[in-house]
């Protein structure tokens, strides 16, 4: 089978390195994206998100996040390189080095639920000096903070989130629909209409929940509004979002997109993070061994090889993602 390069929208290797002291991206019984699983895979661009949760010292885990990316540049060079232009972004499908760029998961970590909102202008400032670029920020995590409610939630767009989406207005960085709630969802799209907002939305690791029912899995008119908007939507490879039962209904999220106008807008987000500690011990195993790791990828391909064609599958693989920052990025 050819072998495709995978462009990947969302995993926590970050927050891993932050948090677990002499942790090593290398440690492939750790965590499923670490280097020897993306070098097997063909990963050639990786998303690194900086996720804090909302609680007391969320700003401060988003920079030593930001400092674990900077190790990671200085002293993984020979395997990984900042993406942060449109020639960067290009250059990846032809090159053997792993380009990343960070996202931003859950707006806590810009600011304190306490801390004026200009603290966390101020902070996405330091942290795009400090990487290059930041590729898009999701307003919340599973729960509700300053900004909205995220997807455990049923609460809106709060006043503070409408500050954050003024802010990125035409700043090209994309913001994620990802971990909201679907009133936070669509209180985003249509603030950004009302108010004629030049802001990118995708939805970086979220499946499809005509596919399988969950609250983290995009209903069929966010679904409509991604696509309507030129935006992405990121495969998750988490047994919770695909099916608790069947691993081959990652398969059919991707072929419901693929049927049901989604072509443009499909991709990976596969969602690898450190589960050891986890608090909640019926999610395991957290994922199928059919995707337990970013060498998943060539596999995953290979099982929609019938169903998809050539340009199908490299839109997947890397297609959509490069379409999008070319139109995004592009500084005309």
């Amino acid at each position: 089978m050819k072998r495709y390069p995978v462009f990947d929208l969302h995993c926590d290797l970050l927050s891993y390195l932050a948090s677990r002291p002499n942790s090593n991206p290398s440690d492939a019984d750790d965590i499923g994206c670490a280097i020897p699983f993306l070098q097997r895979g063909r990963v050639r661009w990786q998303v690194l998100a900086i996720y804090s949760g909302t609680e007391k010292g969320s700003a401060h885990m988003a920079g030593e996040q930001v400092n674990a990316y900077r190790r990671l540049i200085n002293n993984y060079g020979d395997v990984f390189t900042p993406v942060t232009s449109l020639d960067d972004a290009n250059a990846l499908t032809a090159g053997s080095k792993i380009g990343v760029t960070v996202s931003i998961e859950n707006a806590s970590g810009l600011c304190e639920e306490d801390e004026t909102l200009e603290r966390a202008f101020e902070r996405l400032e330091n942290i795009i000096e400090a990487t290059g670029r930041v590729i898009y920020i999701g307003l919340t995590h599973h729960g509700e903070n300053r900004f909205g409610g995220g997807n455990t939630t049923t609460a809106g767009l709060k006043d503070d989130g409408k500050a954050l989406l003024e802010y990125l207005n035409g700043r090209k960085i994309a913001i994620d629909l990802a971990h909201t709630s679907d009133a936070l969802a669509h209180g985003i799209l249509d603030y950004l209409t009302k108010k004629s907002l030049d802001v990118p939305v995708i939805a970086s690791h979220s499946n499809f929940r005509q596919v399988f029912e969950h609250p983290r899995n995009l209903p069929e008119e966010l679904v409509k509004e991604v696509i309507s908007r030129k935006g992405l939507i990121g495969m998750n490879f988490l047994r919770a979002y695909v099916n608790n039962d069947d691993p081959d209904a990652l398969r059919q999220h991707i072929l419901h997109g693929f049927n049901h106008g989604a072509k443009n807008a499909i991709a990976f987000g596969a969602d690898y993070f450190y589960t050891k500690d986890h608090p909640d011990p019926t999610r395991i195993p957290f994922y199928f061994p059919e995707h337990a790791s970013a060498e998943r990828y060539p596999n995953v391909l290979e099982s929609l090889q019938g169903d998809l064609s050539d340009k199908q599958l490299t839109d997947l693989a890397f297609g959509n993602v490069l379409q999008f920052v070319n139109r995004v990025w592009n500084e005309g």
